[in-house]
């Protein structure tokens, strides 16, 4: 997890190069496609249970009247029934051969809270378990809600997808769990610019392709208690909301968008109705990747990209200059 770079031996050609090439420069952060993949052994014997069912279940239950978990062998989180609000989530430290918690239960997210303005859930929880994944949905009028999870250690393995019925946003504020905090990643800024991935021929003109991506700013979320972990928030069809009081403003003179008004410990998304807001971890969380596809249904497989693009990684412990200040701000009104 903390070497530079992963390729195929296709692209091992460009190793060279791109050591010769890469120089420092100031500046930039900024989110790729929602992943799914998640190997094999990173999700050996997981799954969830949930409101008394476990794999297999496939149906409709009564919702209860508080929050509830959703637990399993590596993953877990608790969920507010009356507007799927997520709250608690984090890895359960079991063992793992792609473990990033170093055995420990470790947090990753205080809550994920949408603002569903007035509407609430009112139905059925509607369930579907299925080895490693689960799907958890609710409707109200004019509203539904979606979560989607998978038990691995590592990988993409949630997200949250509202719907309304007047086609409008829905406002999503993540708030970080104690000891995680978000950061502009210095390896992709060290690389900045370049082109990576199995089909790139040169590190300066790509030329760009699906699996030749040019290297953009970076945020990730680090924990300064866990050199393995590494995680992103993943957004498709959602557009992160500025907090002016928050910073460093990174800046680059390439023309690529930058780290700008993005706090510590906490992110503030509008996201599309059927838009998605994910969370991608391990090595997906630091893979130079193509941005999402503004898609509403049936996404992940136009995003899968099988290894085939470079990882850069992450730093421990992050360097305090990339760190992003102050951990929270005020929520804006508009």
């Amino acid at each position: 997890m903390h070497s530079t770079m992963r390729r195929s031996s296709a692209a091992t050609r460009l190793a060279a190069a791109v050591a010769v090439l890469s120089l420092p420069v100031a500046g930039a952060a900024v989110l790729s496609s929602p992943a799914d993949a998640a190997s094999s052994d990173g999700c050996e014997g997981g799954g969830f249970q949930v409101l008394g069912h476990g794999p297999g279940f496939e149906g409709s239950v009564a919702a209860p009247t508080g929050r509830f978990t959703v637990e399993g062998k590596y993953a877990r989180f608790d969920i507010d029934p009356t507007d799927f609000a997520v709250y608690d989530q984090g890895f359960t430290g079991a063992p793992n051969p792609e473990d990033q918690t170093g055995g420990q239960p470790t947090g990753i997210y205080a809550s994920k809270v949408p603002d569903h303005r007035g509407l609430t859930l009112t139905s059925p929880i509607s369930l579907q378990l299925d080895e490693t994944d689960i799907e958890i949905s609710r409707t109200g009028p004019g509203l539904s809600m979606k979560i989607s999870a998978k038990d691995c250690a590592t990988g993409g393995i949630f997200q949250m997808e509202p719907e309304r019925g007047d086609g409008t946003r829905t406002r999503i504020v993540h708030r970080l769990a104690d000891g995680a905090f978000y950061y502009d990643n210095p390896r992709f800024r060290r690389h900045l610019g370049e082109f990576l991935g199995d089909d790139c021929t040169n590190v300066q003109t790509g030329p760009p392709s699906r699996f030749c991506v040019q290297v953009r700013t970076r945020v990730n979320i680090g924990n300064d208690a866990r050199p393995d972990f590494a995680v992103r928030d993943s957004a498709q069809v959602a557009t992160r909301v500025a907090q002016p009081e928050c910073g460093p403003d990174f800046t680059n003179n390439l023309g690529l968008a930058e780290t700008a008004d993005h706090c510590g410990g906490m992110s503030i998304w509008d996201v599309a109705s059927g838009g998605r807001m994910g969370m991608v971890t391990g090595e997906d969380a630091t893979e130079v990747s193509n941005s999402p596809t503004a898609c509403t249904s049936q996404c992940q497989a136009q995003n899968q990209v099988r290894g085939r693009l470079a990882v850069l990684g992450h730093p421990f412990p992050v360097p305090a200059g990339s760190r992003l200040v102050p951990r929270t701000a005020a929520v804006p009104t508009s």
